[in-house]
């Protein structure tokens, strides 16, 4: 059985499952609009869009909340859910960072630590994004994953979102720039 909120530790970083107690750090985070700037949900930095992101990851029970290895500081978020993924594969997505922690391999360690912990139960991890969200594009590139056919358009508001979906093998992250 898939352990979807584990304690996960490399050398920069904990992940560790969100609690309701962390809604205050986690918003300090995510309040700051430029982390949104390229996100389909650019608002989210506003409380009432943060809250309802908030409570849908809590009930989902897949959101891990990434810390500071040194000092325990709270900097971002990620998750893992089965909601659209097909059988045999997980997803992540929803991660955000704070700014001052994009570069300098933070991204790069949170992810390894989540793939290699999906990769004990899945064949195939599946990041979600918004077509026009370069920056994550890039970021899943970098990590090895492969942009795939599979799209899904959603309604926010007034706007129809495009979402591609890129995929990560077990196979290719054991010989990949995360896991070899």
């Amino acid at each position: 059985m898939f352990d979807f909120q584990p304690t996960l530790s490399g050398d920069l970083l904990t992940l560790q499952p969100q609690v309701p107690e962390d809604w205050e750090a986690l918003f300090a985070v995510a309040s700051d609009p430029a982390i949104w700037a390229m996100h389909p949900m650019r608002e989210r930095y506003r409380e009432p869009v943060f809250r309802a992101f908030f409570n849908d990851a809590l009930a989902d029970r897949g959101g891990l909340v990434a810390r500071d290895r040194a000092d325990g500081t709270v900097f971002g978020f990620s998750r893992y859910s089965e909601q659209f993924a097909d059988p045999g594969e997980v997803e992540i997505g929803w991660t955000f960072l704070a700014c001052n922690r994009w570069g300098g391999g933070w991204n790069r360690e949170m992810k390894k630590l989540m793939l290699g912990h999906a990769f004990e139960s899945y064949d195939s991890v599946i990041f979600r994004i918004g077509e026009d969200n370069l920056r994550s594009r890039r970021a899943v590139e970098k990590i090895g994953g492969v942009l795939t056919d599979r799209v899904q358009e959603y309604r926010i508001g007034e706007a129809m979102i495009r979402h591609v979906t890129y995929a990560i093998a077990k196979g290719s992250f054991a010989r990949g720039p995360l896991g070899g």
